[in-house]
């Protein structure tokens, strides 16, 4: 089930959503949590599908309200401008009154307080500076798909970039993780050796098909939304879905039989409607 990706043609959001995660298994492994944090792709002020939507964040909160009752939810993000906040962000694109309707807190994960942690395996980040937060919540990552133009996609793995603090890693006055850039494929695989999303739920509905910020969408639109528990399957799916091979992303090769394996051997087709065994051990 692990090296499994899932996914499912978009109907609605919710109904879609409810389907995908319950074939993935995810309530059993709500039951033994406390504190979930969901990660959108937030990195600009910017409408989707250059962003996370907002209404698909809602379907997910609404999901995990009520298959885990108990869990506390956050949702965390830390831009990429240097023009303004997360906040902002999250105002601009709908989040800080979702939050209120949902009563869920937002935290910009920019100025969190945190931990230094260092692996001298790293070859790019022997020392790396995240969110103490992280360490205690379960990760849930809803990235975008869409071209990347320097890491070819960006995906799950590298939509972890919006944990990083730009205290630590903006250089001059370029844009906020700037540092990242260099040598970007390195830069992407260590963050994730450190901390890698423990699942995700990617919304490839539309999809992004020159560059992340801007250009042309995927035409027709993907009009899917995939799930799984192995980041690094999920992105070598999701390039595909791209029309891009995974062994050409350079982070993505990278991770390959070290943080899991891209070219899954199964991809599950859900379909809306169906009734799946929550309780599936994961």
């Amino acid at each position: 089930m692990k090296r499994g990706v899932f996914t499912i043609r978009k109907d609605n959001w919710q109904e879609s959503v409810r389907c995908l995660l319950d074939a993935a298994g995810l309530p059993a492994k709500l039951a033994r949590l406390s504190l979930v944090i969901i990660k959108p792709n937030l990195v600009e002020a910017l409408q989707p599908p250059v962003t996370t939507p907002v209404a698909l964040v809602d379907a997910l909160i609404g999901y995990l309200q009520g298959r885990a009752p108990h869990l506390k939810i956050v949702v965390g993000e830390g831009t990429g401008s240097i023009e303004y906040d997360t906040f902002h962000c999250f105002r601009t694109l709908g989040y800080t009154r979702m939050a209120t309707d949902r009563k869920i807190d937002l935290i910009d994960l920019n100025v969190a307080p945190l931990v230094r942690k260092s692996d001298p395996g790293c070859a790019r980040w022997p020392e790396l500076f995240l969110p103490e937060i992280l360490d205690s919540a379960f990760l849930l990552s809803v990235p975008v798909l869409k071209v990347h133009s320097l890491a070819g996609v960006t995906l799950t793995m590298k939509n972890m970039m919006g944990c990083v603090p730009p205290a630590h890693y903006q250089t001059g006055n370029n844009w906020g993780k700037s540092a990242f850039h260099r040598q970007i494929d390195a830069a992407i695989f260590d963050l994730n050796r450190y901390r890698t999303p423990d699942f995700t739920l990617l919304d490839a509905t539309v999809g992004m098909a020159d560059n992340h910020l801007y250009g042309r969408h995927c035409e027709p639109p993907v009009g899917r939304l995939v799930a799984g528990w192995d980041p690094v399957a999920l992105d070598s799916y999701g390039a595909s879905l791209l029309g891009r091979n995974w062994q050409d992303i350079g982070h993505i090769r990278l991770a390959h039989q070290v943080l899991g394996h891209a070219g899954v051997a199964e991809i599950i087709e859900c379909r809306s409607g169906e009734e799946y065994d929550i309780g599936i051990k994961v």
